[in-house]
Parts: structure tokens; C-alpha cells; sequence
């Protein structure tokens, strides 16, 4: 297992986080107990949870085998959980103010069975709450001792600017990472967070690096899902059947992935993590996994190597191709033009 610093703190992770979000609703809580001792046996250290994920049971699972595995193993651990999304039924049982805020975060330090959470994340933006407010929280939560570092998930290239550029105006908290959604089928990231994020010394922790299951394999044009998350999800939902089928770019990757995993005679999965991890401005990938066996095979993508051709046919068929303007051809081309005679 590699590590990486933490964006501008001085905590090292691996290069792979095991995300939890299949615990207690995927994932029995032996299966995930399975999942997070094969995952610290193969070196991670760095487990990512939310309150919202199964209302909660996530993070009581992860608990309950953090107090079973003691000190030893803890104290090389980075929990990371994140608070934003509904708690409980009423009008402040959701958002970043201080007052769910407050609720959140002890909630979850209850749940997790620890006195503090190495890395809380905002879930995503609230445009109802100031951020001054919630940055004012966390670094209350912080000299508390209920946090170690702050970071931000769900968030647009500005949104990431403005919480940062806050926290350095009034020497608030300052956001040390991001987790955004990362891969092959969504690469418009990379026309504004990250670049924002190298800039702030921010690290990048992607999540979803499969796409919903899209680059495995799984899924074929004219063989729509019936059954599970896929497809019961809505025309418009993240990774909806009706909406990544229609886009003929989707198959393109798809069949891309396919080709390269052939060559290697691996599984798809283990191409699409690779090419994830193979981004300069990625810290930490987030797998998820049902069992034991597929986590394995997740972890088995760091040891796959893309050749420069191989990424280069990847970063191709997954182009998203953006308008002329501020991102395509025309925007780029204003950006990095030089004076007449100058550098």
C-alpha cells in the first residue's frame, strides 16, 4: 500500500480509502466487519463514512469494530465521516448550521465510539446557511478536540474557492481535502474543482470511481436493468440507466475499458480504478464494496499499471468535450496566450 499526505495537514493516508456506504444495507455487519479487516491487513488506513448512510447504521457498524480492534489499530487509522444531509424529520434535522451541525457531530462521535473524528466533511453545499456560519462551527469543533481536520464533498469550483478564501479572511478552519465524484464517465471535475483544489493545497479523495457499476461491465445497450439501485433509480438520477445509455459516449468508455482489460486479461474494474488512480492531483480513491472478494479485487487495481498508450485511448474515449467556451478550445487558448514578444 502507497500514502499520500493529506492535503495541507501533516496526516498520511493510503492511496485507497475503503468507502462504507453498502454497510448494513448491502454489507451485513459481519460482511463489513470481513471488509474492514481484510482492508487494514492490506494497509489502508483511511475508512470513509457519512451519518446519512443507512441512517446511520454505517457508522454504528464501523463503531462497533473500532471498539473491538482497540487502540493499536485505531491510532493508525483516519475515520472520516461527513454531516449535511436529514438527520430526523424536522426543518433543522438537515443543513451546515450550528445547530444541526452540533447534533450531527455528536451523533456521530456517539455512533463511531471515538472522541474524535480524524477528517468531518461537509456533504454537500447549503445554500441556506452562511458559510461563514459553519466554518465558525467547525473551528469550534476543532479547538474542542471533536475534530481533527475539515474537509468539503459535493462542491462547485467557486463553492470550494469561497469556503477557503473565507477561512483565510477570518483565520477560520481551513479545509484540508475534497471528495468529489471521480471517474471515467465523469471527468467535468477536472474543468474546475480540481484545479481549484491543487491550487489550495486541497487533497482529492474521489468517490464513485465505478461509476454506479457502469465501468465493470454490467450494463448493455439494449439490456436495461430491472431489478436493484439502477434500475429503480429515475431518469434523472446520478447513474440511471435511461440517462447514461442515451449518451453514446458512455458505450465508447465502456467498450474502451473492455478493450484494455483484455489486454491485461483483468476485470474492468480494475482498468477504471487504475486510470483514477493514475491522476496527478488524486490523493485517495474511495472503493466500495458488497464483500470481501469484490474488495480484493478493488485493491488488486493498484498493482495495475496503465501504459502511457493505454491512458492516453482512456482519456480519449472518456473526453467530455465541452463547448468552445470557457473550457473548450476557444477558452484555453485565451488562457495560456501570450503577449507578442513576451514569455
Amino acid at each position: 500500500m502507497r500514502y499520500r499526505t493529506l492535503g495541507s495537514s501533516g496526516a498520511s493516508v493510503s492511496v485507497a480509502a475503503l468507502g462504507t456506504m453498502t454497510f448494513g444495507k448491502e454489507s451485513s455487519p459481519q460482511e463489513s466487519w470481513e471488509q474492514l479487516d481484510h482492508y487494514v491487513a492490506a494497509g489502508g488506513n483511511l475508512l470513509d463514512t457519512a451519518d446519512s448512510y443507512g441512517a446511520g447504521t454505517s457508522e454504528e457498524i464501523v463503531g462497533e469494530w473500532l471498539a473491538r480492534v482497540g487502540s493499536t489499530v485505531r491510532d493508525d487509522l483516519v475515520v472520516a465521516t461527513k454531516g449535511r444531509f436529514p438527520t430526523g424529520p424536522g426543518p433543522n434535522g438537515v443543513g451546515l448550521s450550528r445547530k444541526h451541525l452540533a447534533a450531527a457531530l455528536d451523533a456521530s462521535l456517539c455512533r463511531l465510539q471515538v472522541d474524535t473524528i480524524d477528517l468531518y466533511q461537509t456533504h454537500a453545499w447549503d445554500p441556506w446557511t452562511p458559510p461563514e456560519e459553519t466554518l465558525e462551527f467547525l473551528t469550534a469543533a476543532v479547538r474542542a478536540g471533536k475534530v481533527h481536520y475539515v474537509g468539503l464533498s459535493n462542491v462547485t469550483g467557486w463553492q470550494l474557492q469561497r469556503l477557503v478564501g473565507l477561512s483565510e479572511l477570518h483565520r477560520l478552519v481551513r479545509p484540508v481535502a475534497v471528495q468529489p465524484q471521480y471517474n471515467l464517465l465523469s471527468r467535468e471535475v477536472e474543468w474546475e474543482i480540481l484545479p481549484a483544489a491543487a491550487a489550495n493545497g486541497l487533497a482529492v479523495l474521489p468517490w464513485s470511481p465505478l461509476a454506479g457499476g457502469w465501468l465493470t461491465g454490467k450494463y448493455a445497450p439494449d439490456a436495461a436493468p430491472t431489478e436493484g439501485r439502477l434500475g429503480a433509480a429515475p431518469a434523472g438520477a446520478m447513474n440511471a440507466y435511461a440517462r447514461r445509455s442515451a449518451d453514446r459516449r458512455t458505450w465508447d468508455v465502456v467498450e474502451t475499458v473492455r478493450a484494455v482489460a483484455q489486454e491485461h486479461d483483468v476485470p474492468m474494474a480494475r482498468v477504471a480504478l487504475a486510470w483514477v488512480l493514475s491522476r496527478p492531483e488524486v490523493t485517495s480513491v474511495v472503493l466500495g464494496a458488497r464483500t470481501v472478494t469484490h474488495l480484493a479485487d478493488n485493491l488488486a487495481a493498484l498493482e495495475l499499471v496503465l501504459s502511457a498508450e493505454e491512458l492516453a485511448r482512456l482519456d480519449a474515449a472518456s473526453d467530455p468535450a465541452p463547448a468552445d467556451y470557457p473550457y473548450g478550445e476557444l477558452g484555453r487558448e485565451q488562457r495560456t496566450r501570450r503577449l507578442q514578444g513576451g514569455r
